[in-house]
């Protein structure tokens, strides 16, 4: 596998993860934690961000940390 991919496998499923549980803590007030996980829409919405993760902010992270280090050089 090529770098590119292994780093934007690692920044989106981070990123994608990370936005999933920032809406489960913003949710709480309205329903419960285990609630939550129960619904399909929280494993619709974790896909999405996660895809999403991967093929735009990892893209977008890929792009300016190549840009950086050709700055460096």
């Amino acid at each position: 596998m090529r770098n590119r991919w292994k780093f934007q496998l690692k920044v989106g499923l981070f990123w994608g993860i990370l936005m999933s549980l920032m809406f489960v803590l913003f949710n709480l007030n309205e329903m419960t934690f285990m609630e939550q996980i129960k619904t399909t829409n929280f494993y619709f919405r974790t896909i999405g961000f996660i895809v999403s993760g991967v093929f735009l902010v990892g893209y977008a992270n890929w792009k300016e940390k190549n840009r950086s280090d050709k700055n460096d050089n």
